[in-house]
């Protein structure tokens, strides 16, 4: 049975790699960092969600050694067999704190986090109203539940209303979006979906992952840049981006639906417990953000140069002020070719195509750090405007 299942495999294979969409993946020999090693040599890294420059930080590694001795490698459960201790319970009390919420539930991941809260709050009886471009774990999320499924196009506020008026027979109502748009660095307009909420009594989930740590003017995420904390009602995000860059995920909302999702969420019920040295870790992550102001500064620094210089150089990025500056470049080989220009001269970055991105709208994801340098800008700014010229002929 195989034979023809694998040269049906290796057909649709084909044409992936002919289409340009393949996606192959570079090993790097070192730390996360500002510089990292692969194959051709040493690189500058424009790629990773390292926002705060943290995933290598002294102290985070240090922490994450004193965890090894104290709490041990890994749980071997899960967390209401014999899978939680006192670090786990630490780390959501203070999350809770930073993020404003009453309580929280760590997940493996976002993408489990995401998917454990639809099918858990979510019936037959409700609707679920989602951005158009939210995040694939949200898409797989609301499918797994019963809910009425509708969409609004990105950040289009007359059509979420229109979504709204027509759901106003189902028994809840959830809105649900992207703090930050991960492909395009756009930011949702939470002071206004949440307006619309209050109007038409409907609650809202934001996944923060690209923005806690470092949006806001203490890094608390995308609320509290539109002064909304209070009026949120479930908070998603990820501790593998500005919050150490390992792995993990959590869900920070109303008492009550972290109760339920301890209670029927089923991939924290048979997932595994997260690594309690990823929690420790995480402990630490949050103590330095108490005094991460001059990372945020330096990040909001370095991001306005490279956006600054790009557009002096006639590069077409998407307009905003996030860390993520997408270069649009439209036709998904070229994306990929230019990637492999970059490398070439020393600037590690990746070309996204379809399907991850629209068809016809791939990019260069450039994504900046506290941890690079002016300079760093500066070359990367370099590369581009020369391996621009090569592509061109």
């Amino acid at each position: 049975m195989y034979a023809s299942v694998r040269d049906e495999l290796r057909t649709t294979l084909d044409e992936i790699r002919q289409a340009g969409l393949y996606k192959p993946e570079r090993v790097i020999g070192t730390p996360q960092s500002a510089t990292v090693s692969v194959a051709s040599g040493e690189v500058l890294n424009f790629c990773a969600n390292n926002y705060l420059g943290l995933a290598d930080h002294p102290e985070v590694v240090a922490a994450a050694k004193e965890a090894l001795d104290r709490w041990g490698y890994g749980m071997a459960s899960v967390r209401f067999i014999c899978g939680t201790q006192d670090v786990h319970k630490e780390l959501e009390a203070r999350l809770s704190s930073f993020l404003g919420q009453e309580d929280t539930i760590l997940y493996s991941s976002c993408f489990d986090a995401n998917g454990g809260v639809f099918e858990t709050l979510l019936g037959p009886e409700d609707a679920v109203i989602s951005d158009a471009l939210n995040h694939a774990s949200i898409i797989d999320g609301i499918r797994l539940c019963k809910a009425a499924r509708h969409r609004y196009a990105n950040r289009d506020l007359g059509e979420l209303e229109q979504r709204l008026k027509e759901t106003q027979g189902a028994r809840r109502r959830l809105i649900v979006t992207d703090g930050v748009f991960s492909m395009d660095g756009y930011v949702a307009p939470l002071a206004e979906i949440c307006d619309l909420a209050d109007r038409y009594d409907a609650m809202v989930m934001v996944d923060d992952s690209h923005a806690v740590g470092f949006v806001g003017p203490g890094g608390r995420g995308t609320p509290e840049l539109a002064g909304v904390m209070d009026r949120v009602d479930i908070i998603t995000g990820t501790l593998g981006k500005a919050l150490g860059g390992a792995s993990g995920g959590y869900v920070a909302a109303r008492a009550e639906i972290v109760a339920l999702l301890r209670q029927r969420s089923r991939p924290y019920l048979f997932s595994n417990s997260l690594a309690p040295v990823i929690a420790a870790a995480s402990l630490k992550v949050l103590d330095l953000l108490e005094s991460a102001g001059e990372l945020r500064e330096r990040l909001a620094a370095n991001t306005a140069l490279f956006r600054g210089r790009m557009a002096a150089e006639g590069f077409d990025v998407l307009p905003g002020d996030h860390a993520i500056a997408p270069v649009m470049i439209g036709d998904a080989a070229e994306a990929g070719r230019m990637a492999e220009l970059l490398l070439e001269r020393g600037v590690y970055v990746i070309g996204f195509s379809y399907p991850v991105v629209p068809m016809g709208q791939a990019r260069i994801r450039v994504q900046l750090s506290a941890a690079h340098t002016a300079e760093d800008v500066e070359r990367a700014v370099a590369a581009f405007v020369d391996a621009r010229r090569v592509l061109k002929g």
